[in-house]
């Protein structure tokens, strides 16, 4: 039995990917709370015109419909760390990002959103470097 244990490997998981995965869940709640955002919308629970589904404009009518599924999508896999998780967010930051630099004559300027999944996006780019060199150098040492 001793011997059975020995052979296998031991998997450590580092400070960096510990990191990771709580970036990963910090974001699965920010998009949460997106998506809950565009489902107000949607239903029409804040009584301001461009916040009722039938009293907005065809492209806002598109815009919260897509982002109000996908958000939440996006952040039941980031919370499970499932590959598809920041896929699925990376296509709703675009969209944003899009619609609110692109396009700011339709949908207006929310900066501070912009800047919020650019700031997200780098730190997932940093992470992915970090881990990329820390697994170059156990494949090196092995």
């Amino acid at each position: 039995m001793s011997e059975a244990g020995a052979a296998q490997p031991e998997f450590a998981v580092s400070r960096v990917e510990t990191l990771f995965a709580w970036f990963h869940r910090i974001v699965a709640v920010y998009c949460m709370v997106f998506g809950i955002f565009y489902w107000v919308r949607l239903i029409g629970y804040y009584d301001v015109p461009l916040w009722r589904f039938d009293l907005m404009p065809v492209h806002w009518q598109i815009a919260a419909t897509l982002l109000s599924v996908f958000f939440p999508f996006a952040a039941a896999g980031l919370w499970m760390l499932a590959s598809w998780g920041p896929v699925i967010w990376f296509i709703c930051a675009a969209a944003e990002i899009v619609m609110f630099v692109g396009l700011p004559q339709l949908f207006g300027r929310h900066d501070l959103i912009v800047a919020s999944h650019l700031f997200a996006a780098g730190l997932y780019v940093a992470f992915r470097v970090v881990l990329h060199i820390q697994e170059r150098r156990a494949a090196r040492e092995s």
